[in-house]
């Protein structure tokens, strides 16, 4: 018992610090999911439990901001932790009790999931938690991971209309973080999908894939799991957001054959 115990502690793990989805369609089942597809191990730090369907999300309950530490802190004491995925965190005592469990283990790469609201609409950041958001774990993250909307609600501007102010705001919020930013095209219009990595000191690095159809609830998710999972594997920030996106898309290839 004692050898299997060793043997699995030193399995990488990802951590991942998000809300539970009754649905099992975003959150923590899509992360856990992802990961184990990359042949890794996930532990957990619940942040939130919500109450929804593919359609609504009916209520939410937020877990203390001490809970959430103490799960993270449990989860680096039980497992050799090789990155870290995060994902919804509602208030700005929690972002702060997050960016301070990173700030003690800052040779663990993280990748942030900017979860300001739902897919069906519903605010699931307080308004005031923005700027904790960027004060204080956006700058110790390895990567964020905003869709057009959040980087558009995270630098205080409108909506983008094309390519080049998409790309503009990324790396206005890159400088501003000094930490990597993937904008992710999901939600924008034309054949093409594309993401821009933006770095800072760097060039934009772009990212393209056929725009498809069908829709699918937690690519956000799976994105930023997979990224953080092929970091696990010490794969490189460029190669890992590549990973990534291969990952989704074959996702969403393979949905619209079901």
């Amino acid at each position: 018992m004692a050898g299997g115990d060793g043997a699995m502690a030193m399995t990488p793990y990802v951590l991942i610090v998000a809300g539970s989805d009754s649905s099992g369609g975003a959150g923590m089942a899509r992360d856990i999911e992802t990961v184990s597809a990359f042949g890794l191990r996930s532990c957990l730090a619940v942040t939130a439990v919500t109450v929804q369907t593919h359609s609504a999300l009916e209520r939410i309950e937020q877990m203390p901001p001490e809970l959430i530490a103490a799960q993270m802190r449990a989860a680096f004491a039980a497992n050799t932790v090789a990155a870290i995925k995060i994902g919804m965190l509602g208030t700005a005592a929690a972002i702060e009790a997050v960016s301070e469990v990173l700030a003690s283990n800052p040779q663990v790469p993280a990748v942030l999931d900017p979860v300001l609201a739902s897919t069906s609409g519903r605010v699931l950041l307080e308004e005031d938690a923005i700027d904790a958001l960027c004060r204080d774990l956006m700058p110790v993250c390895q990567l964020v991971t905003p869709n057009l909307v959040e980087l558009a609600a995270l630098i205080e501007s409108a909506l983008a209309s094309d390519e080049e102010r998409v790309r503009l705001q990324g790396e206005e919020l890159s400088k501003t973080l000094g930490t990597a930013v993937l904008v992710k095209g999901g939600h924008g219009r034309g054949r093409k999908s594309l993401d821009f990595l933006l770095q800072p000191g760097n060039p934009a690095i772009q990212f393209e894939a056929p725009r498809l159809r069908q829709g699918m609830r937690g690519t956000g998710c799976m994105l930023s799991s997979a990224i953080a999972a092929s970091l696990a594997l010490g794969i490189s920030l460029e190669e890992s957001v590549c990973a990534g996106k291969q990952f989704v898309f074959d996702a969403l290839a393979r949905s619209a054959t079901t």
